[in-house]
C-alpha cells in the first residue's frame, strides 16, 4: 500500500491527512510512478483552502513531482518502466509515494538534473518559461519587474531573464530576501516593507517605468503594479498570494497608458504534448546549463506537508521546496 496526502475538507494547514492508499495497475495511456521527490506550491494552497476548487472530495494534493516509472498501461509510447521521469501539471495527487497518472504529461528528466532539483522546478521553471519566452519575450532591450523575486518562480524567473539581457527589478520582503534576490539576477531590489515599489521604479528607469510586471502577489500589488508600466506596458498576473485581484473597471487600463493585462496559467501553455515537451526541454538546457541555479531550502517529509504549508503561507520559505516520500 502507498501513502498520499489527503484532503476531506477545505480549510487550514491541519486538514492535511497522511493516509495509506491503494494505486491501481495503470491502464491504457497510464503509467505508475513512484515518487523519489514532490514539489510544493502556492497552488497547493489555493485547493487546500477551497480558493481554487477541487474536482471531488476527498482529493488528493500536489501538480508536481519526480520519480521513476514502475508500470505502465496499453499503448504507452511517451516513457518506459526504469525511467526517471518529472511532471509538473494535471491531475492532483504528487503528494504521495505513489500514483498513476496520464504518461502523456511525464517526461523524462535528462542526466544532468537530478530528482529533487526535477520536482521544484517544473511547475515553477516551465511557469517562468512560458512568462519569459512566450506571454512576453523578453530580450536585451527590455526592462521588467517582477514581484516575488525571492520565491521560487522569482528566483528561476530573475536569473533566467537576466542571461537573456533583461534588466531585472525585483520586489522582495525583508532584508534576507532583499539579499538573496540580489543574487539571483536582479539588477535592483526593492523592499516592499519599507519601500514604496511604484516610487522606487520611476526612480531606477528615470520615470519611464518597465515594459512587463510579472504578479503572483495580487491584492497587495494592485494597483501599484499597472503604474509602473510604461505607456502600452503589459501586467502579467499569475498567482494572489496575497488575496484575488480586486475586480476593477476594464477602462483602468486606458486611463493608465493604453496598458495589456492578461491572468495566466501554466495549463493554458503546457496542454498539449509538443507544448510539454518545449517547455521542458528549454527549462532543463537553461538548468543544466548553469545559467539558472536552483536552491532547494527547505525539505520536510511527505507525512510533514501541514509544517511545510504553514511555513509557506507564512513567507518564512525562499527559493524551492520539496517533500521527501
Amino acid at each position: 500500500m502507498a501513502n498520499a496526502i489527503i484532503v476531506h475538507e477545505t480549510g487550514g494547514p491541519e486538514v492535511l491527512k497522511f493516509e495509506g492508499v491503494e494505486v491501481p495497475a495503470p491502464g491504457k495511456g497510464e503509467a505508475a510512478v513512484r515518487h523519489t521527490a514532490v514539489g510544493v506550491n502556492f497552488i497547493d494552497v489555493y485547493y487546500r483552502t477551497g480558493a481554487y476548487p477541487a474536482p471531488q472530495k476527498p482529493f488528493g494534493l500536489g501538480f508536481e513531482g519526480a520519480g521513476v516509472v514502475i508500470a505502465i498501461g496499453e499503448g504507452v509510447t511517451e516513457v518506459a518502466v526504469g525511467d526517471r521521469v518529472a511532471y509538473g501539471n494535471s491531475p492532483l495527487g504528487a503528494y504521495s509515494t505513489e500514483r498513476v497518472m496520464p504518461a502523456k504529461n511525464l517526461v523524462k528528466i535528462p542526466a544532468g538534473v537530478d530528482d529533487e532539483t526535477a520536482a521544484a522546478i517544473m511547475l515553477k521553471g516551465m511557469t517562468a518559461q512560458y512568462l519569459l519566452r512566450r506571454t512576453f519575450r523578453v530580450g536585451p532591450e527590455h526592462t521588467i519587474l517582477f514581484h516575488a523575486a525571492a520565491g521560487g518562480v522569482g528566483q528561476i524567473a530573475c536569473q533566467w531573464a537576466a542571461s537573456l539581457g533583461a534588466t531585472v527589478i525585483g520586489t522582495a520582503g525583508g532584508e534576507e530576501k532583499v539579499a538573496l534576490a540580489k543574487t539571483k539576477g536582479c539588477a535592483h531590489v526593492i523592499d516592499y516593507k519599507r519601500e514604496n515599489f511604484v516610487e522606487r521604479v520611476k526612480e531606477i528607469t528615470g520615470g519611464k517605468g518597465v515594459d512587463v510586471v510579472y504578479d503572483s502577489v495580487g491584492k497587495d500589488a494592485f494597483p501599484g503594479s499597472l503604474d509602473c508600466l510604461k505607456l502600452r506596458g503589459l501586467w502579467a498576473s499569475f498567482g494572489q498570494s496575497s488575496g484575488p485581484v480586486p475586480e476593477f473597471p476594464i477602462a483602468l487600463l486606458g486611463q493608465k497608458g493604453s496598458l495589456f493585462a492578461t491572468r495566466t496559467s501554466l495549463f493554458n501553455h503546457v496542454g498539449t504534448r509538443p507544448e510539454l515537451e518545449m517547455t521542458a526541454a528549454d527549462l532543463f538546457d537553461v538548468v543544466a546549463s548553469g545559467k539558472v541555479k536552483i536552491d532547494i531550502n527547505q525539505r520536510f517529509a511527505l507525512a510533514d506537508a501541514a509544517d511545510a504549508h504553514r511555513a509557506l503561507e507564512g513567507r518564512a520559505t525562499t527559493g524551492s521546496t520539496v517533500l521527501l516520500p
